[in-house]
């Protein structure tokens, strides 16, 4: 083995680590639909936002807590507000209220967008900018799910649609920054600071929305509750990030553009949704970018 092929092996290997590790975190991810539906079954959308931020928070004080972790920086504190507004606040409000009116398949695919969306507001923070084959592939993911959306609602989009739009904008943001943080901390931090920094936020939209929406804790609900809080809010984005930080923001992302499918087959095996039959073919030309993206040097 020469010299230049030792230096090589842990770029390999570390790049294989943070692949596998953002893709754990896509695979949680396509639960999170399904699971935010059992929730619904006994908690209103705004009950669910602010007791899934609010429990979220609660683990990861406990962690960083144990952890003896420091605190963070504070040059990074807008950063980590972003991740908290984001990922904790505005993207499980939002799809947690589109999920009322739009079918669970169909919020898998119109959020198929939040790669291109997320690689988008990582280069404008960076300045670094992904090869022509790389935007080629994403864009025409993301033009595929344009066009199942519009083609859905009859060229306009819903207002479920409006919610997932701005879910993945506000999504996108703290993805991007959070990506950006994970080279001064450890992934697991990055979401453990953000779903902190949202606490106080999470708590009043709890004592606030509680005693004005149902409230019947079923064990559906109750499931669908811990998961989301546990997995969804906190544990998938420990991997998540770690992967982003390995294998940079743009890359990752285009790992989600998965999820949609994943989404639609959880929908259909536990929740018994019937899909459309452009749901799959939109899904499949989705998954079909992803290889295209990691082949492109992002």
């Amino acid at each position: 083995m020469t010299a230049q092929d030792s230096a090589t092996l842990p770029a390999a290997t570390d790049l294989r680590s943070g692949t596998l590790s953002a893709a754990l975190g896509v695979v949680s991810f396509s639960l999170t639909f399904p699971a935010t539906v059992w929730a619904l079954d006994g908690f209103g959308p705004w009950t669910a936002t602010g007791v899934r931020g609010l429990l979220a928070g609660l683990l990861a004080a406990l962690c960083l807590r144990l952890a003896r972790a420091p605190l963070p920086a504070r040059e990074h504190l807008p950063a980590l507000l972003t991740v908290a507004g984001g990922c904790v606040v505005g993207f499980p409000l939002l799809t947690t209220l589109a999920l009322r009116t739009s079918g669970t398949a169909h919020s898998a695919v119109v959020i198929g967008l939040l790669p291109l969306a997320t690689a988008v507001i990582s280069s404008a923070l960076t300045g670094r900018r992904p090869s022509r084959a790389f935007w080629a592939a994403a864009g025409a993911g993301a033009l595929a799910v344009l066009a199942f959306t519009l083609g859905r609602s009859g060229g306009l989009p819903a207002v479920g649609d409006l919610y997932l739009f701005g879910a993945l904008l506000v999504c996108a943001a703290g993805y991007a920054q959070g990506g950006r943080l994970t080279a001064h901390m450890p992934g697991w931090q990055v979401i453990a600071w953000g779903v902190v920094a949202a606490i106080p936020v999470s708590a009043l939209v709890t004592v606030l929305a509680l005693p004005v929406e149902p409230f019947r804790p079923t064990g559906t609900a109750v499931a669908g509750m811990a998961y989301v809080a546990a997995v969804s809010q906190f544990g998938g984005f420990v991997v998540w990030y770690r992967g982003m930080g390995v294998i940079g923001v743009p890359r990752a992302s285009q790992l989600q553009l998965a999820q949609p499918l994943l989404t639609l087959g959880w929908a259909v095996l536990l929740l018994g949704e019937e899909l459309s039959p452009l749901a799959p073919v939109t899904a499949l030309a989705v998954l079909a970018c992803v290889a295209a993206t990691q082949r492109a040097r992002a």
